[in-house]
């Protein structure tokens, strides 16, 4: 660095010079290892909600990267200067779409399409937004930051199939920048995926294949490197997948990104071995199997691993004093400070003295709980002494996870007794199946996406294609593996593609009774050869011909429809029964969906009474998404909405009346319109509900996005 601090000191410049210098600095503090990657700028967003008129940033729909300045409109024709040659031309409006840039502020709200009812309209509602993922990302960080348990996400996987678009143009094998489009692409996304996680105990997945998963974990790793991640091979098609002068592919990887105290749950499944061998692995009961399946698991104290170190938790450093003769812990020391040498604490006549020390390299790592909780664990019987290490002269300490100690809470283990020294002896309780965590194989025949994904799809929407569907049951298993214990999580999907996930959603809350919630985000285009069929027919993307074959409408929602009152497209009742639950698919399924369209309010005409009801789905799902979306007829001074359980004031001078009409409670929240922090909080404190939002009059400071940031 001297030397080129030196040659930097030799530019005559001052501001040229300083710059530089800015950079240099900038550049040696970045990562020596890491994802390097050439960003690419996002599309414009069209705005079809917002009519052309003169003034605005507008692009043919055929090409949103050629833009134009309209300068003034004659009946059918747009007087337009191109943006980059400022060239003249006269183009017709039905030609042109306005557009805002990567980086310019736009207001959604979202268009009512569809709903499908199979349950009171007060329980649980699902719901579908057709939309570019990037912008209802920003809009559900609005609704939702913080507040989500489960990102499922199968994003493209970047084959070369032209099987995803960036900057409207299909990506295919011979792009030279087809990683990094990729990794823009997934980067953006998955920052604002981020900000939708409950950062104390949530799990992220995504789904890959063999072409991109090195990237992806990369990506992983830098995103959210305070978390824990692993990755689970799933065998998707058994019979493989060819590919020219390669080895047959039968699997695919899904990585489980653990926030905060997330992990995966014991299950009696571990998903680990072929169906041929699945009842002898889940058969039942634990005198069904044989004796080293029933002996409870006792883990090492001793912590491994890249956490391990001891400076990464100096309270969890401390000695363990061991009888020999009685082969028992005698006693546990204190803590010592992490600057302290070990070798400073006296060794107790007569008993062995043991520190957290790797065998090999010697090196000083942790226990796995502190000393105050080791002595409690004891004292209960749950910690002990392992076998003695003739060969490298030490004893190994044992105890009972936390997940051991709440299947003793349960009844699911029994202490039969203690040995001499009070450990506890346990086994598996009578008539206990033996609950294990997953293992990071899964070969099960009901995981072949051939079989329940693509099949599955052509008995529900016969005539309509979709291509490489995941399982139903391997998308089911993936979501349990994390969530089978929290029955009221909410789950994102924003690659929802055929709507897999919203469908295993309702099977496992069908199969264990839970209320879990799911939103699916998707756009609505295309199949290649659909594109260019339609467009050689004259048709736009704004026409409704073009509109009713993309993936949302075409796909997306007659399955979740159909799914969900058990029968195809054609109103037939769906044949066969699900896999493990032995339920017929024709009995549908108790819940609620809504089908949005992301749409663009028009910042000059945003008038307060005018765009409420455009922007009532949106306080909707901002106060649970309880309830059949509501409507209004017309202007009031307030709002009530008791059945989804929130309520609107539009005029602060009404505020007594509104406060009396929220008195009885049963309402959980409550949007106050008003520009004054002063006003709102004045309001806010008297009122009975849970919650309470400020909305500002002209709505647009709630509901920007699209304005850069991530």
């Amino acid at each position: 660095m001297a030397a080129i601090d030196d040659l930097v000191a030799q530019v005559s410049d001052p501001a040229l010079r300083k710059r530089i210098q800015a950079e240099l600095r900038r550049a040696s503090k970045q990562k020596k290892f890491g994802l390097v990657f050439e960003e690419h700028q996002p599309e414009c967003t069209p705005l079809y909600d917002v009519p052309l008129t003169p003034g605005r940033l507008a692009a043919r729909q055929e090409n949103l990267q050629e833009l134009y300045y309209v300068e003034e409109i004659n009946g059918e024709t747009a007087h337009c200067i191109q943006r980059t040659t400022r060239e003249a031309a006269d183009i017709s409006v039905e030609e042109l779409i306005t557009v805002a840039e990567f980086g310019d502020p736009i207001y959604p709200y979202l268009v009512p399409i569809d709903t499908v009812e199979n349950a009171p309209d007060s329980d649980l509602w699902h719901t579908l937004i057709e939309a570019d993922n990037y912008h209802a990302l920003q809009l559900l960080g609005y609704l939702y930051a913080g507040k989500v348990d489960c990102i499922y996400i199968d994003p493209p996987y970047n084959t070369g199939a032209k099987d995803w678009k960036y900057n409207n143009d299909y990506v295919d094998g011979n792009d030279q920048y087809r990683h990094s489009k990729w990794l823009s692409f997934m980067e953006k996304r998955l920052k604002l995926a981020k900000k939708l996680l409950n950062p104390k105990d949530s799990v992220l997945i995504v789904t890959i294949d063999e072409k991109e998963y090195l990237h992806l974990g990369c990506l992983l790793e830098e995103l959210f490197s305070e978390a824990h991640m692993q990755m689970v091979s799933i065998v998707n098609n058994p019979n493989g997948v060819a590919c020219d002068h390669e080895m047959y592919r039968v699997e695919e990887y899904a990585y489980f990104i653990y926030l905060g105290q997330a992990g995966p749950v014991l299950l009696e499944d571990p998903l680990f071995t072929s169906d041929v061998n699945q009842k002898k692995e889940i058969s039942g009961k634990a005198d069904d199997i044989n004796h080293s399946q029933r002996k409870i698991r006792w883990e090492w104290l001793m912590r491994g691993g890249s956490n391990s170190d001891r400076p990464r938790s100096p309270g969890c450093f401390y000695p363990i004093y061991i009888d020999p003769k009685k082969h028992c812990v005698a006693q546990v020391g204190d803590a010592i400070p992490k600057d302290m040498d070990r070798y400073l604490v006296p060794n107790v006549e007569g008993l062995v003295t043991v520190w957290p020390i790797a065998v090999g390299t010697g090196a000083e790592k942790v226990w796995r709980t502190t000393a105050e909780n080791f002595r409690k664990l004891l004292k209960l019987g749950y910690a002990k002494v392992g076998q003695y290490d003739k060969k490298n002269n030490r004893y190994s300490l044992l105890y009972l996870g936390k997940k051991q100690r709440e299947r003793i809470e349960r009844g699911q283990i029994k202490i039969t007794g203690h040995d001499k020294n009070g450990v506890v002896i346990v086994e598996e309780a009578e008539n206990q199946i033996i609950h294990r965590f997953p293992k990071t194989i899964w070969n099960r025949q009901a995981h072949n996406a051939g079989e329940y994904g693509s099949r599955l799809i052509r008995r529900i929407i016969p005539g309509r294609d979709f291509t490489f569907p995941k399982s139903l049951y391997a998308v089911r298993d993936t979501i349990k593996t994390v969530m089978l214990e929290k029955p009221n999580s909410l789950i994102v999907d924003f690659f929802a593609g055929s709507g897999t996930t919203l469908h295993a959603v309702n099977l496992l809350n069908a199969e264990d009774g839970g209320h879990r919630r799911c939103i699916m985000v998707t756009n609505n285009e295309v199949s290649e050869k659909e594109e260019k069929a339609l467009k050689k027919q004259g048709y736009k993307p704004t026409d409704k011909e073009w509109q009713r074959l993309g993936i949302a409408r075409y796909v997306t929602w007659p399955r979740t429809v159909c799914s969900i009152e058990g029968h195809d497209v054609n109103g037939q009742p769906l044949k066969g029964k699900y896999l493990s639950s032995d339920r017929p698919m024709a009995d549908g399924f108790a819940a609620n969906a809504a089908f949005f369209r992301l749409g663009f309010l028009d910042k000059h005409s945003v008038a307060r009474g005018e765009q409420l009801e455009k922007l009532l789905p949106v306080l909707w799902m901002k106060a649970g998404a309880i309830g059949a979306p509501p409507k209004v007829a017309e202007e009031h001074r307030f709002y009530l909405f008791p059945r989804n359980r929130f309520a609107v004031l539009i005029d602060p001078k009404y505020t007594y009346e509104f406060t009396q009409a929220l008195h009885d409670g049963g309402f959980n929240v409550a949007f106050i319109i008003t520009d004054y922090e002063a006003e709102y909080r004045s309001i806010a404190d008297g009122l009975n509900v849970k919650q309470t939002y400020q909305l500002y009059r002209d709505y647009l400071e709630n509901f920007t996005i699209n304005t850069g940031r991530n």
